[in-house]
This record gives C-alpha cells, structure tokens and sequence, in this order.
C-alpha cells in the first residue's frame, strides 16, 4: 500500500498541473471502489478551478472553491498525468479532464481506493486522525503520552493512524532499527529519551524517502510513471536472513498483527 512518503510525492508531482486550473469534464468509469464513488463528484467538480492540492495523512485532497476531492490510492492505486487524447486502459476509473489539455488518471487494479466528494473537511475517514509527523504538532512526547498505561509493543503503537499518521509497514521497520529499538518492546516502559530517539529516526527516514520519490515494491509509480527510488535505501525491510549494515549479524524477521518485521537483534533493544 502507497504509504506518506509515496502519497506525498505524489502530491509534489501533480500539484504543478493542477493548480490554477479548470476541471472541463469528471469521467467515471467504474464506481465499485472501497467504498462507491461519491454520485455528486460530477456535477460538483466540473466547472470548477483547482486552487490546491493538499494532503492529510494518506489522503490526497483536491481543494476546489465549493469543496474538495478526497483521493486514498488504497493497496494499488496510482495517479497519471496524461494528455487528454490518452486512451483508457482495463483498470483506469477516473478521470479529471482539465482546460489545459491533460487528464488526470486514477488507476486502480484491486479497486481498494476511494474518490470521495467533501463540501468540508468534516469526514469520518479524517477527524481522528493524529498528527503529521513531520509537523510541528509530532514530537517524542507525542508518543510517549500516547504510550503511557499501554501494554501494546511499540511498532504497533507507531503504525496507529491516531497516534501519528503515515507511518506505514515499510517506515516503521526502518525507523525503529534507525532509533535502535526492538519492535517489540513493550511502548509502555519505554522512557521518554527512547520516544525522542524514534521521533527523530521516524522524520529522518520519512524524509529521505519523500526526497527519493517513495518506495516502489511491486503496484506504485509516480504521476509520470517511474518507481520510487528509496528500495535501494531499505535497512531492514524485506531483507530477512542478510547481514545487518551496523553489525553484520543475521536480520531476523516476525509477524507483528499480520505484518512482516524485520530487525536486528544485536542493534536493536
């Protein structure tokens, strides 16, 4: 799944093309997403200029004067930038057609993403959300008071959309063998100085992929169709049984709530 770096970078990417510009026409072609595509987007969106492109956690938001486009790329999604005689393909299912001779393609071959309509941002998919973390509102003290009293380990804790948002499988790997931590200790006996140290790891490597365009592992691309880069970047994360880059001990790997973990077991306590 697309997770903040990926969706960020795609925001950087269509944003030139968009803003500024007049939505000519909405083409939805198939509306069985996660969820439906919303029956108003059409009529509300066409006519409209696009005054920014904006983000909150994963979401991508499409701010129009009477409201916004509400894009999740879910487990397969991807956006085109396209010229508008660019013919469709099996799995695109929504287009934005903009006055300024290109298109905008969304592109989804599992169909687990969602286009909603908003007239504001009071939406339930966005008002428990927890800070940005890289916005100012993040800190180590973030987490440690959202740890204090919990007995739940604290990759768990960090991947918790309202504890921090965007803090997918594939960061949270990384930035716990960055800080040093175990991914299974135990959030609630860690020590404040502890949660500075991951605080800190999880802006480094949350950065560095935004700076890498992203991490492309099998469906993401960007808006003009290259993968990300930041795989080549990856310590832990899908490399099981090869020898850590501090140590050069095995990386072992676990299933924390279904996911694959992998860290060092000499660097990280």
């Amino acid at each position: 799944m697309p997770e903040l770096p990926e969706v960020e970078t795609t925001r950087a990417g269509i944003a030139p093309h968009l803003e500024g510009v007049l939505i000519q026409t909405v083409i939805v072609r198939e509306s069985r997403l996660r969820w439906p595509v919303s029956e108003e987007l059409a009529q509300m969106a066409t006519g409209q200029k696009v005054l920014a492109v904006e983000r909150r956690a994963k979401y991508l938001l499409i701010k129009l004067a009477n409201g916004y486009l509400m894009l999740h790329l879910g487990m397969s999604g991807s956006l085109r930038i396209l010229p508008v005689s660019t013919a469709p393909q099996k799995h695109d299912h929504v287009d934005l057609v903009f006055d300024s001779g290109v298109l905008l393609r969304y592109r989804d071959p599992r169909r687990f993403g969602s286009v909603f309509w908003l007239n504001d941002l009071n939406h339930r998919l966005l008002n428990d959300l927890g800070p940005e973390p890289l916005g100012p509102e993040f800190s180590g003290l973030t987490l440690y008071r959202a740890s204090r009293g919990k007995t739940r380990n604290v990759k768990t804790l960090i991947m918790d959309a309202k504890v921090v948002v965007g803090v997918g499988n594939i960061y949270a790997n990384e930035a716990l063998y960055l800080s040093g931590i175990k991914p299974t200790a135990i959030s609630g006996r860690m020590s404040k100085a502890r949660f500075e140290r991951l605080a800190a790891a999880i802006q480094t490597v949350l950065t560095k992929a935004i700076q890498a365009g992203g991490t492309s592992l099998r469906d993401f691309l960007k808006e003009d169709g290259t993968p990300g880069y930041f795989r080549h970047e990856l310590k832990v994360y899908g490399r099981e049984g090869a020898c850590c880059e501090g140590c050069g001990s095995a990386l072992k790997s676990l299933r924390i709530t279904g996911r694959a973990t992998v860290y060092c077991p000499v660097c990280q306590r």
